[in-house]
């Protein structure tokens, strides 16, 4: 088997699991009980959170744990729209974030809020331009993902923050799900006000992630209870999950620069293999650091659907995925890349491939081999996909 669908969610490393499972033995009392059971897991809630926030250079209280991005998103987004509502009702959003920001927008923009959704380039790319030119006097949030959790385009956010940071009562939220972990990060430097996060990105466990809000930043909670996460996410910690999250973190951090380093070459050698198949279009350049993330390689295949590629792939035990996982199922064509210029023909036929530091030359040698088999196995088949080349392609 080979399991090229990182982007989709990751195994998680060993002694992750090992650690869980110590936790739920070990540490099984309510981190808000005074007892002391309560407060031993409280102790070990705070080592967890301590070690995340350092990662981001960030304060233990900045951090709100929850159920993992979808969630965070949600938090962040509502959360500032209904505190900070009376200032205004303008919010600035992109055509290719993730489900869990595009219909939170769609949920406010029904409310009465009014949402500018910012056009991306050819190559997927936001312009901080737009971002200012579309700034007016009730604009109270700014919401642009890191890493393109379909394509791999890392979106300018650095050039965002510096902009945002003329306009001290518009809060910039980073949906950061697809680069935390995997590039360089650091909210304070770069005037990240919300960042959201999601343990099994970075092969932590599922259903737990995090909330970097910055100090002094309110948010209205979604959830009424018992005051937990600073009053913001109520509910009884999920401690050996959040533990575990952290474990993930510290492993996937060690020796990060070579893994970064080793997932690139792989990645440059599986993008320039995918582009002299003549029936395939790599939808964005690989060649720039600062553009495109290392771990997402994406290509389609005009004139085929794109389930019927990953079910071909499948068949030969090698998992790779469409759009996000969480729209993957649909039919439609890709948001993303119609957003980004492409014809219908490639937005239903897109392909993603995402690669960890486990994977080696042999790995990326072996897809390719069976990508031209599945090619020429299907391309009797394709209807209508004779225009290989399009916006973008190298």
């Amino acid at each position: 088997m080979l399991y090229m669908d990182y982007a989709a969610t990751s195994p998680l490393y060993n002694e992750v699991v090992d650690t869980i499972a110590e936790v739920m033995k070990r540490y099984y009392g309510n981190p808000s009980s005074i007892h002391r059971l309560g407060v031993e897991a409280e102790n070990v809630l705070k080592s967890a959170r301590s070690l995340l926030a350092s990662s981001l250079g960030a304060e233990p209280s900045e951090l709100i744990c929850t159920s993992g991005g979808t969630e965070s998103n949600n938090l962040a987004i509502k959360g500032i729209a209904y505190a900070y509502r009376h200032r205004g009702l303008h919010l600035i959003t992109t055509a290719i974030e993730h489900p869990s920001v595009q219909e939170v927008f769609a949920q406010l923009a029904e409310e009465g809020f009014r949402v500018t959704v910012l056009p991306v380039t050819a190559d997927g790319y936001v312009r901080p331009e737009d971002v200012q030119a579309a700034i007016c006097e009730d604009t109270i949030l700014v919401s642009v993902m890191y890493v393109n959790n379909e394509v791999g385009t890392i979106q300018p956010i650095q050039a965002i923050g510096r902009l945002l940071a003329a306009y001290p009562k518009i809060a910039f939220h980073v949906d950061a799900v697809q680069g935390f972990g995997k590039l360089p990060l650091y909210p304070k430097a770069w005037g990240i006000d919300l960042l959201s996060a999601s343990a099994h990105k970075f092969r932590g466990p599922k259903g737990v992630g995090f909330l970097y809000c910055r100090e002094g930043l309110g948010l209205r909670p979604l959830l009424a209870g018992g005051g937990q996460e600073r009053g913001v996410r109520s509910g009884t910690e999920n401690v050996p999950l959040i533990v575990g999250m952290a474990k993930a973190l510290r492993l996937t951090l060690e020796g990060q620069a070579d893994k970064l380093a080793h997932v690139r070459r792989l990645s440059r050698r599986l993008t320039a293999g995918i582009a002299e198949i003549p029936e395939l279009v790599v939808t964005c350049p690989q060649d720039d650091p600062e553009r495109m993330a290392a771990h997402i390689v994406h290509f389609t295949f005009p004139g085929m659907k794109a389930e019927v590629v990953v079910h071909a792939f499948e068949q030969r035990h090698i998992f790779v995925s469409t759009k996000s996982a969480c729209a993957s199922g649909e039919s439609e064509p890709s948001g993303v890349l119609l957003a980004m210029g492409r014809p219908r023909e490639q937005a239903i036929s897109g392909v993603r491939v995402s690669l960890s530091e486990t994977h080696q030359e042999a790995d990326v040698a072996l897809f390719l081999k069976e990508l031209r088999s599945i090619v020429k196995e299907l391309s009797p088949m394709r209807s209508g996909g004779s225009s290989r080349r399009g916006k973008g392609q190298q």
